[in-house]
């Protein structure tokens, strides 16, 4: 066999392949000898087909399972040796015919069309500068999320006069299309909350007591189809035929009283004897929004960082071939249409790719297995908190870690998530970052950027 390459500018090349004979006619043989014990033919006893009925019907999809075996191991093995930075994979020729006589197997040449990745040599020092948005918990969030947890702890209450936020029992009746009560029509009783409904609905009904009725579109007293269907009592496709309006006739209204802020209160929100005083309970709230206002924050930062050395480094690609590579290993067809819309984004991330591959490379970066292993039972130990039960024993858990790690998707995404921690640890630590506080508004709006 041999193996040539012709570069062609530089990112694509051509890779030729010649196979003779003597490469492939010892597993060719080999294989149709298999095949032969395999099959079953009408006159002949089975495995005793002769071998001529047996390569002249099967021998040349035969030869070409073997001749594919055979050139996606001697590609891979010349990538490899070679030290070649392929982007994708190589694919086959458009304008190059394959040579070979498939009914007098002789010699073969294929040609391979290869992307190449661009030369790279990224860095991060101190003069690479990027914003770290924070969000700005003031009195007036702080205060809106104890309301919330509160009236999640508190209980209901009946209550003569809707207001605002209400939950609502009463009975649905349907209506023709002049507003009439609609004969043998839908009447079903169930509970509605004026927090899920459209706000042009909430407003009908405020100031409403107990016996009156509002005269409502269902489509926009519900979230969604589902919901509906529920609420009338029938089924999700027949809600797809209704189209007039219905009555909502009120029989109770259920206000949530919220939690008084004591220490029985404090004690079930987070635990026995763990907060004292309203001013620890809000202390508590102030650090939990922090945590979790942390995580977009880093979302934020990694994706205005990505932007921005991504035009630093222009990372250039064989975008003509990518397309068509895209096109061909696609497991559902795939237009060219629907390549040229979604090429932008898929370039970003591929460039983006490039750039972190080699920042880990430049900056020395590892992973060790023992804090993939650290990292999964980590994971799994968060499962079973969040079903309330105990974490197992620790080699039982380990096991269970081996287990998941087995599953080379998992793993990689495992892998994956550490090196990216450990990528935007190094460029923390070495950048000047310029923390910014912002409202939350502010923040929204800043992230809806893309």
């Amino acid at each position: 066999m041999e193996i040539t390459e012709e570069k062609l500018g530089n990112q694509n090349a051509l890779l030729k392949i010649k196979i003779n004979p003597e490469d492939y006619t010892d597993k060719y043989d080999t294989a149709l000898k298999q095949y032969r014990k395999q099959i079953s033919m009408p006159g002949f006893r089975p495995g005793k087909v002769p071998m001529g009925v047996v390569k002249k019907k099967y021998g040349k999809s035969l030869l070409a399972e073997e001749l594919n075996k055979m050139l996606n191991s001697s590609i891979q093995s010349y990538i490899t040796e070679n030290e070649l930075q392929v982007l994708g994979s190589p694919i086959p020729s458009e304008e190059h015919d394959d040579k070979g006589d498939w009914d007098n197997p002789s010699d073969f040449e294929f040609t391979y069309e290869m992307g190449l990745a661009p030369d790279l040599k990224t860095e991060i020092s101190n003069k690479d500068k990027f914003d770290y948005y924070t969000i700005k918990i003031d009195d007036k969030m702080l205060d809106k999320h104890v309301k919330e947890i509160a009236k999640r702890y508190g209980k209901l209450i009946d209550a003569d006069v809707v207001k605002e936020n209400e939950l609502l029992v009463g009975d649905f009746v349907e209506l023709d299309s002049s507003d009439e009560v609609k004969e043998a029509g839908i009447m079903n009783q169930s509970t509605i909350s004026l927090e899920s409904m459209d706000k042009s609905i909430q407003k009908k009904f405020k100031g409403k007591k107990i016996g009156d009725f509002v005269v409502v579109d269902p489509h926009k007293v519900s979230g969604n189809h589902e919901d509906l269907a529920k609420m009338l009592g029938i089924s999700h496709d027949e809600v797809h035929n209704i189209d007039t309006n219905f009555r909502f006739i009120i029989r109770e209204i259920k206000e949530m009283e919220p939690a008084e802020l004591n220490q029985e209160f404090f004690d079930k929100v987070f635990g026995e004897g763990n907060v004292n005083s309203e001013e620890e309970f809000k202390d508590k709230i102030r650090e939990e929004l922090k945590g979790n206002f942390s995580q977009d924050s880093d979302r934020l930062f990694k994706r205005d960082l990505t932007n921005k050395l991504i035009e630093k480094y222009k990372p250039t690609l064989p975008d003509d071939f990518l397309k068509r590579w895209i096109q061909l290993t696609n497991e559902k067809p795939i237009s060219a249409e629907e390549i040229e819309n979604d090429y932008t984004e898929y370039k970003k991330g591929l460039q983006w790719q490039l750039i972190f591959n080699d920042l880990i490379k430049q900056n020395d970066i590892k992973v060790e297995q023992e804090e993939i292993i650290d990292r999964t039972k980590g994971m799994l130990k968060a499962q079973y908190a969040q079903y309330g039960l105990p974490a197992p024993e620790d080699q039982e858990l380990n096991e269970s870690a081996m287990k998941v790690l087995t599953n080379q998707d998992e793993s990689r995404k495992i892998y994956d998530m550490i090196y990216d921690e450990k990528l935007m640890e190094h460029i923390k630590s070495v950048a000047t970052i310029k923390e910014k506080e912002v409202d939350y508004d502010k923040f929204v709006e800043l992230a809806s950027k893309g």
